[in-house]
C-alpha cells in the first residue's frame, strides 16, 4: 500500500505552540509528500495568522469550528484529510528532523493500523518541563507504560503522538466524547475490531506538556478520574497497577501516622524510594535542579492521579453514580 500521510493537529488558544510545531515541519528531513490539517477548536485566540505565514512552505489546510473538544476535533480533521494514514499530534509538540522518515520506515517494515510514539524533553525546555517529562515517562514512576519496549505489541497509543489508518478510523468512528481518556478508549475499541496497535520507539516527539504545577496537577487528577470509567467500559483491561498511585498516597499517610508513634520503617521506605528516584533522575537528566523538581513532579502526579482515581472509583462503584452526569467536565458535547 502506498502511504499518504495527513497530520491532524487540533489547537485551542495556542498560536505560539503552532508556530514552533510548524517550524519543526519545515526542518523535516523527508522526501515524502504529506499534508497538515489544523483544526481550530473554537479558539478566541486563533492560529490563523501563524498558519498563513507557513502556507507557502507547507501543504496546510486550516479549519475553524465550534469548540467540541480535542477528540471530536481530531475526528473532524480526519474526515477532511486527503491521506490514507493519519498522524495525530498535540499542538505542544515539536518534531525531530527524522520523525516522518522513521514512521515511514517502520510502517513499511512492519505495518500496523495504529501506532503510538513516545515523548522526550527538548534541550530548550524549562527545568519544570523536563522534570514533568521525567515523571511521566520514567519506569520508576509510570512503569514505562508510555514508552516501554516490553509493551510494544500491546500498546495504548496516546494522542499527542499517534498514527491511525483511514480504514481503522472509519471502522472505529474515531475518538469518543470523553477527555482525557479518549485515546486508550479508542485503542481498546480498535483491538475489539481486530486492529493491532504498536509502540514505535523511534518515532518520538518533543512534548512540552503543562507549564505550571497547577496545570499539571489538574491534568493528572483528570487522568485518575477517567481510568475507573474506562475500566467499567472495558472490564478486560483492568489492572491492579492502576491502584498503585492511590495506594502510594494512602501508604504515605499511614507512614506519617506511624511516625507519631515512633514507628519509622514506613517513612524510611518512602525516603529510600525518593532517594532512588533522585539518583535515577540525575542519571537520566544530568541536571541536579531537574532531579529535585522531578521529586516534586512525582509527588504531584501520584497524589493528583491517586486522589482522582479513588474519588471516581468511590462515586461509580459505591455511590453508583452515572459517570457522565457526575463528572460532566470529562465529557464534551459533539458538534
Amino acid at each position: 500500500m502506498q502511504l499518504q500521510f495527513s497530520f491532524i493537529i487540533p489547537v485551542y488558544n495556542r498560536p505560539d505552540e503552532i508556530e514552533e510545531l510548524l517550524q519543526s515541519f519545515v526542518k523535516l528531513h523527508t522526501s515524502t509528500n504529506y499534508e497538515i490539517v489544523i483544526i481550530e477548536d473554537g479558539s478566541t485566540i486563533t492560529s490563523k495568522n501563524v498558519v498563513e505565514t507557513y502556507k507557502s512552505k507547507l501543504n496546510i489546510s486550516y479549519y475553524f469550528k465550534k469548540n467540541s473538544g480535542p477528540g471530536d476535533s481530531r475526528n473532524f480533521g480526519m474526515q477532511h484529510a486527503k491521506g490514507n494514514y493519519f498522524i495525530i499530534l498535540d499542538s505542544d509538540c515539536i518534531l525531530p528532523e527524522n520523525y516522518l522518515s522513521a514512521v515511514e520506515k517502520s510502517l513499511k517494515a512492519n505495518y500496523v493500523d495504529c501506532f503510538g510514539g513516545p515523548d522526550a524533553a527538548h534541550k530548550s525546555f524549562t527545568n519544570l518541563q523536563k522534570a514533568i517529562n521525567f515523571s511521566m515517562t520514567s519506569f520508576i514512576t509510570t512503569g514505562g507504560i508510555r514508552g516501554n519496549k516490553k509493551s510494544i505489541n500491546k500498546f495504548q497509543p496516546r494522542s499527542f503522538n499517534m498514527g491511525i489508518s483511514k480504514a481503522a478510523f472509519i471502522a472505529s468512528k474515531g475518538f469518543g466524547r470523553i477527555h482525557p481518556g479518549e485515546d486508550p478508549d479508542l485503542s481498546i475499541r480498535l483491538w475489539h475490531l481486530g486492529f493491532k496497535t504498536r509502540l514505535m520507539p523511534e518515532a518520538f516527539v518533543y512534548h512540552k506538556r503543562r507549564i505550571s504545577w497547577h496545570k499539571f496537577y489538574k491534568q493528572v487528577y483528570k487522568f485518575g478520574l477517567v481510568r475507573p470509567i474506562l475500566n467499567v467500559w472495558h472490564p478486560s483491561t483492568k489492572k491492579i497497577t492502576y491502584w498503585f498511585p492511590t495506594l502510594f498516597c494512602i501508604g504515605f499517610v499511614i507512614a506519617l501516622t506511624l511516625l507519631f508513634f515512633n514507628i519509622k520503617w514506613g517513612i524510611i521506605a518512602y525516603i529510600l524510594y525518593f532517594v532512588m528516584t533522585f539518583i535515577t533522575a540525575l542519571v537520566v537528566t544530568k541536571n541536579g535542579i531537574v532531579s529535585i523538581l522531578s521529586l516534586m513532579a512525582i509527588s504531584v502526579q501520584f497524589f493528583g492521579y491517586g486522589y482522582g482515581f479513588l474519588k471516581s472509583t468511590f462515586a461509580i462503584h459505591v455511590l453508583k453514580k452515572n459517570p457522565e452526569s457526575h463528572f460532566p467536565q470529562l465529557f464534551f458535547k459533539l458538534r
